[in-house]
C-alpha cells in the first residue's frame, strides 16, 4: 500500500511515547529567540540587500530568480518597517511554520511520530542559527505546504473520501514554490515518481495538481517573454558556463549531507536500516519527496557545486522519515544526541559573538566584515551633493544602497550573477555627471578612464580598513555603451533566435528594440 493512513487516538497514546511537551515548547521558543537576536544583530548580507532592493522595485520577476522572495520582503517591510530584523522576519518565523505543517499533515496518520518529527527538525542547528532571508525561504515554506496538502489529500483518497480540493491546493502551493525558485521542479519530479510507481490508481490527483500549478508557470513565462528570457538564460546557460564534470562535486555533496544529518540521524538511520524497506512501502510519499530531489542533486553535483541551502526545501522530510523508522523506545536518545550536536554549534556562535572585532584585524575576512558592519560609515565618507554614488559589484552596491536609503547602481561590467541593474538602471541618465564608485580594494583607474573625462582615486579609513572610491567626472555614456554594455549584450543577452521576445528593458535602451543583434552592437543607436 502506497500510503498508510492509520490514526493514533489521543486516549490510546501512552504518555511516555510522546516527546515531552516541555521539550517542544523550549526548543520552539529558544530557537525563535536566537533567530530574532541574530536577525537584529547582523548586518544585511549582499544577497539579502539585493532582495531588499527587489522589493523596492517590485515586479513579478527578476533577472536571476522568480519574485516570491521580493513579495515576502515587501509584505514584511509594509508591516514592520525597514530594519534588518523586519526584512528577515519571514526567515525567522519559517521553522515554526514548517514544523506546524509537518504536524498538521502527518498527525492524522500518527500523532506521536509526527510530534517527534517536529522535535527532531527543530533540534537542527540550521533552525537555530539561520535567520537570513533568501529565495530559499519562501521555497521551503511552499514546498512543505504543497507536500502537506498532498499528504492530506492522499489520506482522504485511500479512505475513499473526496480529495480533489487538497490536490488542487497542493498544486497552488507548488506553483508558489516555483515562483520562489526553480528547484521546485525537483519536487514535481518526486511527485511524478510517487504517482507513477506507488499511486497509479490515483493518477487524477496528479492531473489536478498540475492544472492548479500551471498559472504560476504561465506567469513566469509571461515575465520572461517581456524581459528577454533572463531568468531562463541565467539559470540554464549563463551561471553554468565553465562547469566541468568531476568527482570533487559529489564528494563535497556527500560531506555536506553527512553534516546536515549529523551524528544522531546517521546513527539512527544506520541502526534502523533493516526497516527502511517497510518505510518505503508504508510511507512512499514521504520518502519520495525527501530522497528523489537529493538524488537529482547528487547527479547535478557531478558538474556543479551544490550549495547547502539548495537542499533545504527537502530537508524537513528526512526528519519525518526518522520519526517513522527506527526503534520507538530510542527516540529520546536520538533527541539527546541531536541536542548535544546543537549545543556545540550554539557554544561556537556564542564564542564568536563575544570575540571583539579587533581580534580579526590581521585576517583576510576583516575588510569584508567591516564593509558589512560599517557600510553606513563607508558610504558617508564618500557621499557628496550632486554626485552619483556607484559600486563595483552588485552585492556591495545593494549593501551601500540600503545604508544610504537610495539605490546604488553598479558602474562597470559586474558579474554574471544578480544583474538586475541591467533591467532597472538607465545609464544614459548619468551622462555628463560626476560618479563615485565605492569599493573595498584599491581600484585600477585604467578600467574606468575610457568612459569618464577624468578620473582620480579617493580613500577613507574606517575601523582600520582603507576603502576607495573612483571619482569620475563627466560620465561619457556613448563610450560606456561601447566599452561595457556592448560586451554585456553579447554575453548575457544572446538568447536563441527561436525564442519569441516581446520586450527587453536592457535591449530597448541599448539599441531601441527587444533584441539587439551582436553583430550590430557598435552601429545601433543608443536610446536616451
Amino acid at each position: 500500500m502506497a500510503f498508510v493512513a492509520h490514526s493514533s487516538a489521543p486516549a490510546a497514546t501512552p504518555f511516555a511515547a510522546m516527546p515531552p511537551a516541555g521539550w517542544l515548547w523550549a526548543v520552539a521558543l529558544g530557537s525563535l529567540a536566537v533567530r530574532l537576536m541574530l536577525a537584529a544583530g547582523l548586518p544585511l548580507t549582499g544577497d539579502e540587500a539585493l532582495f531588499y532592493w527587489w522589493s523596492r522595485f517590485l515586479d513579478y520577476g527578476y533577472y536571476d530568480h522568480p519574485p516570491m522572495a521580493a513579495w515576502w520582503i515587501a509584505g514584511s517591510r509594509w508591516l514592520l518597517g525597514e530594519a534588518e530584523w523586519a526584512v528577515r522576519m519571514p526567515a525567522v518565523l519559517l521553522p515554526l511554520a514548517v514544523g506546524w505543517l509537518m504536524w498538521w499533515a502527518w498527525a492524522p496518520v500518527d500523532r506521536v511520530r509526527a510530534a517527534w518529527a517536529v522535535l527532531f527538525f527543530w533540534l537542527t542547528p540550521f533552525n537555530w542559527l539561520v535567520s537570513l532571508m533568501a529565495t530559499d525561504t519562501p521555497l521551503i515554506f511552499w514546498a512543505v505546504a504543497s507536500v502537506a496538502c498532498l499528504a492530506r489529500g492522499e489520506q482522504r483518497a485511500v479512505c475513499g473520501q473526496p480529495a480533489t480540493l487538497w490536490y488542487a491546493l497542493s498544486g497552488v502551493c507548488i506553483g508558489a514554490a516555483f515562483l520562489s525558485k526553480y528547484f521546485a521542479v525537483l519536487l514535481g519530479v518526486a511527485y511524478l515518481v510517487y504517482f507513477v510507481v506507488w499511486a497509479r490508481s490515483r493518477w487524477w490527483g496528479l492531473v489536478w495538481l498540475v492544472i492548479f500549478a500551471l498559472p504560476a508557470a504561465a506567469l513566469n513565462v509571461w515575465w520572461n517573454l517581456h524581459h528577454c528570457w533572463t531568468n531562463i538564460m541565467f539559470n540554464l546557460v549563463n551561471r553554468n558556463q565553465g562547469s566541468d564534470w568531476g568527482w570533487d562535486g559529489p564528494a563535497a555533496f556527500l560531506g555536506m549531507m553527512l553534516y546536515l544529518l549529523g551524528p544522531g540521524l546517521l546513527w539512527w538511520f544506520w541502526r534502523g536500516r533493516a526497516g527502511l524497506g517497510a518505510l518505503v512501502r508504508g510511507q512512499a510519499l514521504m520518502v519520495c519527496v525527501a530522497v528523489v530531489p537529493l538524488l537529482c542533486f547528487a547527479w547535478v553535483s557531478l558538474r556543479k557545486d551544490i550549495g547547502l541551502h539548495w537542499v533545504m526545501a527537502f530537508y524537513p522530510f528526512l526528519f519525518l522519515m526518522a520519526a517513522w523508522s527506527g526503534e520507538p523506545e530510542r527516540r529520546r536518545s536520538l533527541a539527546k544526541v541531536m541536542a548535544a550536536f546543537l549545543a556545540v554549534h550554539l557554544i561556537a556562535v556564542l564564542v564568536l559573538a563575544l570575540t571583539p572585532l579587533s581580534t580579526w584585524e590581521n585576517s583576510r575576512v576583516y575588510p569584508r566584515v567591516i564593509n558589512a558592519v560599517e557600510a553606513p560609515a563607508v558610504v558617508r565618507a564618500f557621499e557628496a551633493p550632486g554626485v552619483v554614488m556607484g559600486a563595483s559589484s552588485y552585492a556591495s552596491g545593494s549593501v551601500y544602497g540600503y545604508a544610504l536609503g537610495r539605490h546604488v547602481p553598479v558602474i562597470g561590467p559586474g558579474s554574471k550573477y544578480a544583474r538586475q541593474d541591467d533591467l532597472n538602471v538607465d545609464y544614459a541618465a548619468f551622462h555628463g555627471r560626476t560618479v563615485r564608485i565605492v569599493q573595498a580594494r584599491e581600484p585600477a583607474l585604467a578600467d574606468y578612464a575610457p568612459y569618464f573625462r577624468s578620473v582620480r582615486v579617493l580613500s577613507a579609513e574606517v575601523r582600520g580598513v582603507t576603502f576607495y572610491a573612483v571619482e569620475g567626472e563627466g560620465f561619457d555614456y556613448p563610450a560606456y555603451r561601447t566599452a561595457v554594455q556592448a560586451p554585456v549584450n553579447a554575453r548575457y543577452y544572446a538568447f536563441p533566435s527561436w525564442l519569441p521576445v516581446w520586450g527587453c528593458p536592457f535591449c530597448q535602451r541599448f539599441c531601441g528594440q527587444p533584441r539587439c543583434p551582436a553583430s550590430d552592437q557598435a552601429g545601433a543607436t543608443p536610446q536616451r
